[in-house]
């Protein structure tokens, strides 16, 4: 596609090779969205490549597919080979891999993400030019500081304007369809316009090298928690091998868990308004060491209608399974914290749960209590010292 684009493709003074005169590109399969079935061995799609068209052929990329993410790209930005790297992906995918990516690289060179709303080759295609002015972004460095590492983190490059990885999503398969989320900020700057890529704010937020929760700063093993019988135990959980390299048995299991007015059967609910979230937390306790839920809840509070289902979130927390909430939807709030629940500040729930199992993995579960439902004072002090180190994450991040 690359070399479609640069012999095939223009500039707007009608210039071709508009990539391979700026730069020198190597292309690595990672999750890739095609594959070779005759191959020697033969790769299997959903296994080794992960369509997107046609439909009924489509496959996403698992859970355990983070983890190899995660080692391909530290291992090649790491080669000191590059100048910066560039992560295409699927337009409904991409806003969580780049958040993912600017949360666990450790890197101080620049990756921008790119996805094209309309295939390579159709009329009137957004994602040429998006690649071409990642190169340009990318060459420019623009996103150097005065010591040439990266001030500006992961970056989703789109119709010539440069998103926060941390506040993008889609909201359309229309080019022009990715938007800000959080209510504050989000475009750092344009490119592909007359003149250099230009910045135009610097985000604030913890990213790749400076981050608590990147590859680097992960703990070889953690304790998570494991149910046996009625006792909850913890019990040790390997995040990273000897290598080094992150292991996909690793990566958390964190739910989303959406609430609404008007959900409760009667007035005075029971727990029957709560059958799923039991179920969702004895299959974590007996499967899932390292296990979380995110509640988007009102904006910007982050609270639910249900006595009940908050009730039984709060015993989860006292069994191990930390809670982060956010606001619904597209929240411009700060969702603070609540009680034992982390607040999620201006994080839609999709970039939340990313950022709670990145702190499971450096953190580890929270103490379980003897009774979930009636812990001690002892108890809910250190489930609360346990926590502080998640919303301390959840606060910079």
């Amino acid at each position: 596609m690359l070399e479609e684009i640069d012999r095939l493709g223009i500039d707007g003074k009608g210039l071709a090779s508009v990539i391979s005169s700026r730069a020198d590109v190597d292309f690595y399969r990672v999750t890739p969205p095609g594959g070779y079935t005759k191959g020697e061995p033969p790769e299997v799609p959903g296994e080794h490549f992960f369509p997107y068209r046609p439909k009924h052929l489509a496959a996403s990329p698992p859970r355990p597919a983070l983890a190899t993410i995660t080692n391909s790209v530290q291992r090649i930005l790491a080669s000191g080979s590059y100048a910066g790297a560039i992560w295409t992906q699927g337009s409904p995918r991409i806003e969580e891999t780049v958040y993912w990516l600017n949360l666990l690289i450790d890197t101080t060179l620049p990756i921008c993400g790119n996805a094209s709303q309309r295939p390579h080759g159709m009329i009137s295609n957004d994602g040429d030019k998006n690649l071409a002015d990642s190169t340009e972004f990318i060459v420019s460095r623009v996103w150097a500081d005065e010591s040439g590492n990266n001030r500006v983190g992961v970056v989703l490059i789109q119709d010539q304007r440069i998103f926060s990885a941390r506040d993008v999503q889609k909201a359309d398969a229309r080019p022009g369809g990715y938007t800000v989320t959080g209510g504050h900020g989000g475009i750092v700057g344009a490119v592909g316009h007359e003149g250099p890529p230009t910045l135009t704010y610097i985000p604030a937020r913890r990213h790749t090298y400076q981050s608590q929760v990147n590859i680097a700063r992960l703990p070889a093993k953690v304790l998570g928690v494991n149910r046996a019988g009625d006792k909850v135990a913890m019990i040790p959980v390997a995040i990273k091998n000897e290598a080094g390299e992150l292991l996909a048995s690793a990566i958390p299991k964190v739910a989303i868990v959406k609430d609404a007015n008007y959900s409760a059967e009667r007035i005075n609910d029971d727990l029957d308004d709560g059958v799923d979230l039991l179920a969702l937390i004895s299959r974590n306790l007996e499967r899932y060491p390292l296990s979380g839920f995110v509640l988007e809840g009102h904006a910007p509070f982050g609270t639910i209608t249900s006595a009940t289902r908050t009730r039984i979130l709060k015993a989860a927390v006292y069994s191990g399974i930390p809670v982060a909430i956010v606001g619904r939807g597209n929240n411009e709030g700060f969702t603070a914290p609540q009680g034992v629940f982390i607040g999620g500040r201006n994080l839609t729930a999709t970039k939340a749960r990313l950022l709670l199992m990145a702190c499971l993995m450096r953190f580890g579960s929270p103490p379980p209590a003897a009774d979930p439902r009636d812990p001690t004072e002892e108890e809910a002090k250190a489930v609360k010292q346990a926590l502080s180190g998640y919303q301390s994450v959840f606060d910079t991040h």
